[in-house]
């Protein structure tokens, strides 16, 4: 029972991190720059040890969760469920936020001008993106960080050593052992999360007072209203239904990744906790390891409902009337460019100059909402943490191996 007292303990300590950082940050609006220049580097070592983390525990998590599902067909069965299953919440998602946007009339009536210059961002079209997902080089897609082509890699040196079998077990021993040194390391450097927490979130508030809020406060309110909507209506459900939990404990035992979720605003950088969080739902570490590091690159559910708004509020800002086709379309765009979105913090800015360009709305949108961009970052964040979790546990139950009740026994021994 100790170590369960000392996990809680632990998440006391980040709500205490968050809630004072949410005082001091307000305290301190008249002095942003002490905050940003005094506070906020003790946030950035956390994140930069966190992102130094990322790539080996993404490749070694996932070569060692292709290698536990045991034979090449569960592989690929678990990899088509992890994979359908978040495209069609990220088709909900991204349809909320339009339906949204529609309603509401978001937009429509405010008069604001900006002097950000906004540049567009090249991305590569769904051909080059599909020819690219396999690295040439995965030497270079690690060092570069290209998470999409370090997943693919990994799940082809997963799949590799459970097709050769017996020679291959020094491969695997070898990145086993590996595995537990990046789970030890991640350990130490999830022990400074609460400090982080509180370094992170007092620059935010700080920085973003009312003078900022104020003009695109209806923007906020919908991206708001439609992240709480997708949480209530589609997760509730998943979890309901799909999990066969009760949505409130689900969320208290992953609370921790929440919390972290909200303060880093990175899928990525919370990928530690995710994977603890995991394990206290009872989800098995061979499908945690496969479908949470897949989840924190691929499934972004609240990046989708923050384009869709985005799309009709700057549509609405600059009187552009967009058809029931193009609206179609923004959907379509936002759910390919979600999937698409690195899971780091304010990568969905760079998507929301794709889904804007989709449909030829003015890219100056884009300068707008970045005011305003990290006070969704946060909770939109959290929204996909929780996709990551529910979906992990949907497919481990429909594997037959979720078992809460075994796991929170292991972990009071």
């Amino acid at each position: 029972m100790e170590k369960k007292r000392k996990k809680l303990h632990f998440s006391v300590k980040v709500l205490i991190g968050l809630g004072l950082g949410i005082v001091i940050g307000i305290i301190l609006q008249p002095y942003a720059d002490f905050a940003s220049t005094f506070i906020q580097p003790f946030g950035t070592l956390y994140l930069n040890a966190v992102k130094m983390l990322i790539v080996p525990l993404v490749f070694c998590s996932l070569v060692m969760g292709a290698c536990g599902l045991g034979d090449v067909k569960k592989f690929g069965r678990i990899g088509l469920k992890t994979m359908g299953i978040y495209l069609l919440t990220t088709f909900f998602a991204a349809s909320i936020g339009v339906i949204l946007g529609n309603l509401t009339d978001v937009g429509t009536g405010l008069d604001l001008k900006t002097d950000v210059a906004v540049e567009a961002v090249e991305t590569p079209n769904f051909v080059e993106t599909l020819t690219n997902i396999i690295p040439s080089n995965p030497i270079q897609a690690m060092a570069n960080g290209d998470m999409l082509q370090i997943i693919v890699f990994a799940l082809f040196v997963g799949a590799g050593i459970v097709i050769v079998g017996k020679k291959a077990e020094p491969v695997k021993g070898f990145i086993d052992g590996f595995s537990d040194i990046m789970y030890k390391i991640t350990d130490i450097v999830m022990s400074f999360t609460p400090y982080a927490v509180f370094a992170l979130i007092t620059p935010v508030i700080a920085s973003n007072g009312r003078e900022v809020l104020l003009p695109l406060l209806s923007f906020v309110l919908v991206v708001y209203a439609g992240l709480v909507l997708h949480l209530i209506l589609i997760y509730g459900m998943g979890i309901r239904f799909g999990v066969g939990m009760n949505p409130l404990e689900f969320m208290k035992k992953s609370w921790e990744a929440i919390i972290i979720s909200f303060s880093t605003c990175s899928s990525s950088a919370t990928l530690p906790a995710t994977m603890q969080c995991g394990k206290r739902l009872g989800i098995p570490l061979p499908i945690r390891s496969f479908t949470l590091p897949l989840g924190a690159t691929v499934n972004m559910d609240g990046g989708a409902i923050y384009q869709g708004v985005t799309a009709i509020f700057v549509a609405n800002l600059f009187g552009v009337d967009l058809s029931l086709t193009e609206e179609i379309l923004i959907i379509a765009t936002a759910v390919l460019a979600s999937v698409g979105t690195a899971g780091v913090a304010g990568a969905s800015i760079i998507m929301v100059s794709v889904v804007l360009t989709s449909v030829g709305l003015p890219m100056e949108g884009v300068a707008i909402v970045a005011g305003v961009d990290k006070l969704i970052d946060m909770p939109r964040t959290s929204v996909n943490i929780i996709g990551d979790l529910m979906c992990s546990a949907i497919v481990a139950r429909s594997e037959g191996e979720l078992d809460a009740k075994k796991t929170m026994l292991e972990e009071s021994v």
